[in-house]
């Protein structure tokens, strides 16, 4: 291995980054290498997707973060301490892991948050002086950067560079060379050239990194898409206002494409081996640790002389002796309720999960006790005895043969790897907030969040978002093509079995096999089965671009819980609800479970509302 791309963005670094997760596992297998860094800004919400994306692939993660700091205490919310630098800190171990993690959710409190989550530098000291963290000094938006693009004097820089030294230790910072675009930016040139005297004057050595946005140099296109989007301008309106010379911040992303993951030819071309070299000795550093776990629910709480498994069994006889006196015992369906029951015990006992029906029991019963309608049962749960018995659900599932393994499958279970129920919990949307206080007074405060999701361009949203930035398409035209584009949820099964099929899936490509009479006049599928038609290049630059996440937004039902607090494990980000202060958990569902918090899907029901009116309504009448 003589090269290791360590400064990359996905795109959870969003309407910047384009690279999905496992395009940089296979761009990073490509170029013949096997070890990769994730340095999102301000963000490791992708750190689960990419370990598992590589590790599923035997390649190396390096997590990491770009992140924003500023000068004065972060807490000091003013004009001038809103520029902030840019700073890439790598995590060595599972600790520096952790400690990046803690730095994060510190960025993101609403005291510090100041239009981007920041730190400042005496917070990056007192957890980077642990040892357990390697950085690099940052592009020309860096500390070292602007110093050098501002031409101040050597003495100022080598002074700087020893203080980024100072916090992380002597062998744990590097001097960041990026010359990936240095023939399109004479600038980058001029400042590398300056921070190489600097690396000889104070002995700090340097380290070669690209800037990487998209996996390849052919999505450079399809990055100027997104930060068009984010811009809210077509390529040509921005292609005028850089002649204009105005935003020059975003010059080098319309002018070239090498912000891609470049190979080690490349780099060669414009590092020399030591800066090459430091690569390797950068990713030798970093350990090769696993963030994820097993599930870790909190004990549920019994009362006194039961565990867990006891007080389970014991509620299902008080279930049992209530709702079993419609059965008759000559029916032939009750020798199955007792076998049952049993089974489903043993095999939930076994995957130690006691506790979490428990939980689940115990909300819904503060609901009921606090007059609010639940509902009875939706989907797969239906179909489990023991939730039946304990009041979770409101349907005998052996009376109406409802399959339990469609519920919970526990050969799905592993040594290392315990599979989740699923149960939603259906309350009033009224309801809602106050049930999810109930779960943090229950379990605590810093215990208990909900859940961040992303918005994705979907078939229509990516088509619209690549015919607006080319702005020569009507809006008539745009909606008039983008109707034909079904929705996802109306053609789930096609698309699962196009994706069995092919591998992936995509909606647009639907559209083309399943409406080519509507659609022909724009694009269709030629006979070599290549796209053709005057709008061809933009459907397919519109299919590569379907799934990346483009928005940050709160998950309408998911909560997490933990036994300890949350940031030890998952980031904790500022919600983008205008005047919500309540910090989510920065992973998504499956990515919190996959770290080992237990994810609970509370639905706000508007139904449940109305029913509830009902009686009030009569009455008044």
């Amino acid at each position: 291995m003589t090269y290791v791309p360590l400064h990359v963005h996905s795109e959870y670094s969003l309407l910047d980054g384009l690279s999905q997760t496992h395009q940089i596992s296979q761009r990073i297998s490509d170029i013949e290498t096997n070890v990769c860094a994730l340095t999102d800004h301000g963000s490791v919400s992708g750190a689960v997707d990419f370990s598992r994306t590589l590790n599923n692939a035997s390649q190396k993660p390096i997590l990491g973060c770009e992140f924003y700091i500023c000068f004065n205490d972060a807490k000091e919310k003013t004009q001038e301490n809103r520029n902030l630098i840019h700073q890439v800190i790598l995590a060595k171990n599972l600790q520096g892991w952790k400690d990046i993690l803690g730095l994060v959710s510190q960025s993101n409190h609403p005291d510090q948050f100041y239009y981007k989550p920041r730190i400042d530098f005496n917070q990056l000291k007192k957890v980077a002086e642990k040892g357990n963290l390697v950085s690099f000094s940052g592009h020309l938006g860096s500390y070292l950067g602007k110093l050098a693009v501002e031409n101040e004097s050597d003495d100022l820089i080598c002074t700087a560079a020893l203080k980024m030294q100072q916090i992380f230790g002597k062998d744990n910072f590097f001097i960041e060379i990026q010359l990936i675009d240095s023939d399109n930016n004479e600038t980058s040139r001029i400042t590398a050239e300056k921070l190489r005297q600097i690396s000889i004057k104070t002995g700090i050595p340097c380290v070669a990194t690209p800037d990487a946005h998209y996996p390849t140099r052919e999505a450079a296109e399809d990055q100027q898409v997104l930060l068009c989007t984010s811009l809210k301008k077509t390529i040509g309106q921005v292609q005028r206002e850089l002649k204009e010379g105005k935003s020059r911040s975003l010059e080098c992303f319309f002018s070239s494409n090498n912000f891609h993951i470049p190979s080690y030819e490349e780099m060669k071309q414009y590092h020399n081996d030591e800066e090459l070299a430091n690569t390797v000795l950068i990713a030798d550093m970093c350990d090769s640790y696993n963030i994820l776990g097993p599930p870790n629910p909190p004990e549920f709480n019994c009362p006194s002389g039961y565990s867990p498994k006891e007080y389970l069994r014991y509620i299902c006889k008080m279930g049992w002796a209530q709702k079993m006196q419609h059965v008759n015992k000559e029916n032939p369906k009750f020798p199955q309720y007792g076998e049952r029951v049993n089974k489903e015990l043993e095999i939930f006992e076994g995957a130690g999960l006691s506790s979490y029906f428990l939980i689940v029991q115990d909300i819904l019963k503060y609901c009921k006790d606090a007059g609010y309608l639940t509902g009875p049962g939706r989907g797969s749960a239906a179909g489990c005895m023991v939730s039946y018995l304990i009041g979770i659900t409101q349907i005998d599932p052996v009376k109406y043969d409802l399959v339990f393994e469609r519920f919970y499958n526990a050969g799905r279970n592993t040594d290392t790897r315990i599979s989740m129920p699923d149960i939603d919990i259906d309350v009033p949307k009224e309801a809602r907030e106050k049930v999810i206080e109930y779960i943090k007074q229950r379990y605590g405060t810093d215990n208990v969040a909900q859940i961040v999701t992303y918005q994705t361009l979907q078939g229509r949203s990516a088509l619209k978002r690549v015919m607006q930035s080319r702005g020569n398409i009507s809006f008539a035209e745009q909606n008039e093509i983008t109707k034909h584009i079904m929705d996802e949820a109306k053609i789930a099964d096609e698309l699962q079995d196009m994706k069995e099929e092919l591998g992936e899936s995509s909606l647009i490509l639907w559209a083309l096999k399943n409406r080519k009479k509507q659609l022909k006049d724009w694009c269709e599928i030629g006979e070599n089965g290549k796209l053709e038609g005057k709008l061809s290049k933009v459907f397919e630059q519109a299919m590569r671009m379907e799934g990346t996440k483009i928005i940050q937004s709160k998950h309408a039902a998911g909560v997490v819980v933990s036994p300890s607090p949350i940031s030890k494990t998952c980031p904790m980000i500022r919600s983008a609800a205008k005047g919500d202060k309540n910090l989510l958990a920065g992973f998504e569902g499956p990515s919190c479970e996959d770290v080992g918090l237990l994810k609970l899907d509370v639905l706000g029901i508007r139904m449940l509302d109305k029913i509830m009116e009902v009686p009030q309504i009569l009455k008044q009448s």
